[in-house]
């Protein structure tokens, strides 16, 4: 059979806008947008918030301490 040819991927298109309809691919495309944004906007705060080290609060002395966690492995 082999690939596609463009003709094929034209009529292809052309049955889905008739189909679904323009709003509906429309609203579907800008849905997807919004997730893939939303996606890079939490891996952006994700990265920022795991750069930053984590603060304690002494418990009668009031002084914070600046803590970054690492892992040990023990053997």
């Amino acid at each position: 059979m082999g690939s596609f040819s463009v003709w094929h991927w034209i009529i292809v298109l052309v049955i889905v806008l008739l189909v679904f309809g323009t709003k509906k691919l429309r609203n579907i495309g800008s849905d997807l947008g919004g997730a893939v944004k939303g996606f890079k906007d939490g891996m952006k705060g994700a990265e920022e918030k795991s750069a930053e080290p984590t603060q304690i609060q002494g418990q009668n002395d009031g002084k914070t301490v600046d803590v970054q966690a690492k892992d040990v492995n023990r053997g």
